[in-house]
């Protein structure tokens, strides 16, 4: 039950958000690993970002910059006030990924619903292939707030330190080397492996069936059991960083682990480094 968690405000249901559309500060932004799957029909009301096109920017192989971030609210018709609702298929993996982005920059009050677009379509809720108009809006972000992002210098700094846990999200095959990327997808990396120290615990193992997330009860049981507890610094990674903010968001917000970080740099950097240690079994 969402009150089991650490701060149940960032998830919403399915029926909430179908019952709030109307509301005039409300914003609904569907994310996907497809990006076709918004125009075969979406929330009503909801705009698209592409997480190539929007949340990074492809030169510097970074997430936006503030500028660009205020850009983005800009043409989305968001403003700082407004409540942002996130969904997307892949059980949110890319609207988790666009939930962390958001509190780099300092939007208050930022949501994933539960279930994503998986569950939407599963209870056959409405959907429209008409795009809203947008009245673009006044933006101001805040300064990057670094506290939830890890670098490649603060794991190789820390690298097997007892009071770091490294969470390793990717599939069990990403994390052996047998494959360097799922099936499909193709940002890669040099070499396959996983991070000396990191413990795989695969972001899939945090969800339900239907996509939703697992109870506060479930989810410690799967984290703490494995070593990552809240008493130490955790970073999350996994290929690009969308799974691994999948991650981060059950650990700082459903948890409420007080020290967690999105290694958004992930697979793709470290294991194309030249030098860096990467264990194999």
């Amino acid at each position: 039950m969402a009150e089991q968690y650490a701060h149940p405000e960032v998830l919403v249901t399915t029926a909430w958000v179908a019952e709030h559309l109307s509301d005039p500060n409300l914003r609904v932004v569907e994310v996907d690993v497809d990006t076709t799957a918004y125009e075969s029909g979406h929330i009503p009301g909801a705009i698209d970002w592409s997480w190539q096109a929007d949340l990074n920017d492809p030169v510097t192989r970074d997430i936006i910059s503030k500028e660009g971030f205020e850009r983005l609210m800009h043409v989305s018709g968001i403003s700082n006030d407004d409540t942002i609702v996130l969904y997307g298929d892949n059980n949110n993996w890319f609207a988790a990924f666009a939930y962390w982005v958001c509190k780099i920059y300092g939007h208050k009050d930022v949501r994933l619903m539960n279930g994503g677009r998986k569950k939407w379509l599963a209870e056959n809720r409405p959907l429209t292939k008409e795009r809203p108009v947008v009245t673009p809006s006044t933006y101001r972000a805040q300064d990057p707030d670094l506290s939830i992002r890890a670098f490649r210098e603060d794991i190789l700094r820390r690298l097997k330190s007892p009071g770091l846990a490294l969470v390793d999200v990717r599939s069990p095959q990403e994390f052996t080397g047998e494959i360097l990327a799922p099936p499909g997808l193709p940002e890669t990396a040099q070499r396959g492996g996983h991070i000396p120290g990191a413990v795989n615990i695969p972001w899939s193992q945090a969800v339900r069936e239907d996509g939703t997330f697992k109870s506060a009860e479930e989810l410690a049981q799967l984290y703490q059991s494995r070593g990552v507890t809240p008493d130490k610094e955790v970073i999350a990674y996994c290929r690009i960083g969308e799974r691994s903010s999948h991650t981060w968001f059950v650990l700082r917000e459903l948890l409420g682990y007080p020290n967690v970080k999105n290694y958004d740099g992930s697979w793709t950097e470290w294991g194309s480094m030249v030098g860096t240690p990467i264990e194999k079994p």
